[in-house]
Order: C-alpha cells, then structure tokens, then sequence
C-alpha cells in the first residue's frame, strides 16, 4: 500500500524471499519528484548493490569531505568523511524499474482494510475487492493506514522548518563550484544551520558540473498562526506538512534571500538566493507504539516520521522492508511468528532513530549546542556513521 521508495524497496526484497507481490499505489501516473536530494545510506541502497541492479556511483553524487563555514567564509571545522547523495526521482525511476510495471497498480488506492481469518480484505479504489496473508502499508508521513493500525499515534510539529531549493551546479560562479563540489558544507548560526551537497542532475547526470547543488535550511517558525501562515501558498491552501515548489508566497521567498544574504558565507548565500523555486516542509515527529496489527504492518514514514539530522528517513523505510523479508524467510513464511519479531526490532529501531533526531534538531534549533565538526553530527541510521 504505496508505491514510493520505501514500499517499491520492500516489494523487491518480498518478492525475492518467494512472496507473491502486488504494489497499490493512489497516484494515476508514476510520481514526480518529492523532495530535492536524500543521502544514500548503504541501507538506501542495498537492494541496488546486492542485486547488482545499479552501481551506486553511477546513480549518485559522492564527496569526500564534511566543511563548516563561517560567515566570511574561512573553514571553522573540516573532517575527511564519504558520503553518497542521490534524488528521490533517480532512486524512484531504477526500483520501479526493477520491479516492473506488470504488479505495479497505479490509479488504484487502498480505501480500507480489515482482518478476514488468516488473511486481510482490501477495499480498493472504485468499489475493487482483494485479498492478501500480508498487507504492507508504506504510505508516508500521511498515512491513512496509521488511524487504523496505530490510532494513539499524533503528529508534533518540531517548531521549525526545512527551506529547501536546488540550482543547476553550472550556474554557479566558478569560486563557489570550486568550494562545494567536494564537500557537504554546513554554517551553523544562532538558532539555525544550512547544509549544501551536490545532487544528479535532472538526467540522473553525477558528473562534476552537470548536478545540481542541493541545500537544507532549517528555520524556527512559531506554531500557529505564524507556521499557517508560512504554509499557506499562492493557490491559498494552508498545507501541514510540505508547501511545495513554486507555491510559496514571494513575501516569504524575498525574506529568505535577504536573511541568506545578511548571515551566510558568500558561496551559502549564492546557492540559497540562486534558487528559483525554494519551498518549504514541516519538521514532525510521528511515533508509533506498535507497526503491527494482525496481518498489517507500518513501514517507514508511515510508522516514524525522524527529522532529518541523522539524513535516515529513506534508510529506515529501506531497513523495515528488507528486515521485514528476512525476518518471514527465518519464520519459514509463517507471517505472524515473522511480524512478532519484526516488530520488536523496528519499532526499537525507529523509537532510537527518532530519539536521536530530536536531540540532534533541539541542539541546534533551540539549546545552542550544536557543535561544527562535532562527530554524532556525522549521519548514520543506526548511529553516527553508522
């Protein structure tokens, strides 16, 4: 029950362990880009790796180094750290490549659900009727299949919010190419920090000077009318969690500009005033007692919705399905031994990730003691660099 890179990754390793796999996904058409860029954890791509269905170095940008600036643009803190970067559009197109159209149902969402003995009844789009031993629910942070399996779980807004934007890497001046093509650079401000990291292209190019440079700024904005404010876009709908591109009010876009301008290293604040389309997404946490109920299970966002500081969000998602897989091959295909299992590690899994998260957001938007270089800043799904 959706099909984005968390449930198109379990729908691989489910259907590699033997299991019979179909893909419901609302959309009418195969989706678009959500998001600019995501860090690829080796748990983001282990399906790709293993399988040996892409190279990673060809479906992602890389640096070699970690760079805090300060604001006149002299180094603060560097380390020697790799990390891979990739778009949610190239990693969507090669997994749903690799499973193929022929199980993959657009046009067609799950309405409702409920137990049936040993099995669970879909209520599909359109009046469709379909039964599963299993239902795999990976329909992000909005979840309609959350109520039903988790209905003590809520939605906190952290207090700020992510400013995102890419722009073409040729756009560049040459002097600020130069400084942030080989490293994820970050400035840390009172209140606030901004990371930079180049992403593939529009093509899926990762080559130096056909990417796109992608940054994250984090911003504190006040809860209510303040946060409503903020998120009510052109068209004049007030959305909760993202605000997408080209919908942001220009008051808001020219205010970001001029703060960018006012309080970053120059190369930060060329990458921030040269995007055309910045927008905005709602820092929240989601957690879940439990990600199973019956024969259903929560998967990713759908279950735990981190911050991004640790840069895990697609890799837990990846993580659940692959657990998910292994744990029914251990269980010899014995679906309820399988989630018992399955459930106690995740859910301890996501309620750490998530702990981490908060601390790691709280330091740097509000107790001031996020530290340039420090090293549990360095991302990691299970730890820092791990």
């Amino acid at each position: 029950m959706g099909g984005s890179l968390g449930g198109l990754t379990a729908a691989l390793w489910l259907r590699d362990a033997g299991c019979d796999v179909e893909v419901f996904e609302r959309s009418g058409a195969t989706l678009q880009a959500r998001g600019a860029g995501i860090v690829a954890l080796d748990a983001t791509l282990r399906y790709l790796r293993e399988r040996r269905v892409a190279d990673p170095d060809a479906i992602c940008a890389s640096t070699g180094w970690i760079r805090f600036l300060r604001p006149d643009g002299s180094a603060e803190a560097v380390l020697a750290h790799r990390y891979r970067y990739s778009s949610w559009t190239t990693v969507y197109r090669t997994l749903l490549t690799a499973f193929g159209p022929e199980r993959y149902r657009l046009g067609l969402g799950v309405d409702s659900f409920a137990p049936d003995g040993d099995e669970v009844r879909l209520c599909l789009g359109g009046g469709g009727e379909y039964t599963a031993d299993l239902l795999v629910c990976a329909d992000g942070v909005n979840s309609t299949a959350r109520p039903v399996l988790a209905p003590d779980a809520v939605t906190r807004y952290a207090g700020y919010v992510g400013w995102r934007g890419t722009i073409p890497e040729a756009d560049l001046s040459p002097p600020t190419r130069a400084a942030l093509q080989d490293a994820i650079t970050y400035q840390v401000i009172p209140g606030s920090h901004i990371l930079i990291y180049p992403i593939p292209g529009p093509d899926g190019a990762v080559e130096v000077g056909r990417r796109l440079i992608n940054f994250v700024w984090y911003r504190n904005v006040a809860a209510g009318a303040a946060f409503q404010d903020l998120m009510t876009g052109t068209d004049g709908v007030t959305r909760q969690v993202s605000l997408p591109p080209g919908l942001v009010r220009p008051e808001f876009v020219e205010e970001v500009r001029a703060t960018a301008r006012a309080r970053f290293a120059p190369v930060i604040a060329e990458a921030v005033t040269a995007a055309a389309e910045p927008f905005v997404q709602a820092i929240v946490d989601i957690e879940v007692p439990t990600m199973v109920r019956g024969r259903a299970c929560l998967i990713g966002d759908a279950a735990f919705a981190v911050r991004p500081h640790a840069a895990a969000g697609t890799a837990k998602a990846a993580e659940d399905g692959w657990m998910l897989a292994e744990h029914l091959r251990r269980a010899g295909g014995d679906v309820p031994a399988a989630l018992r299992d399955w459930n106690t590690t995740q859910v301890a899994l996501g309620r750490a990730l998530l702990d981490r998260t908060r601390e790691l957001g709280n330091s740097s938007q509000f107790t001031g003691t996020f530290r340039p270089g420090d090293p549990k800043l360095i991302f990691g799904l299970y730890g820092p660099g791990r």
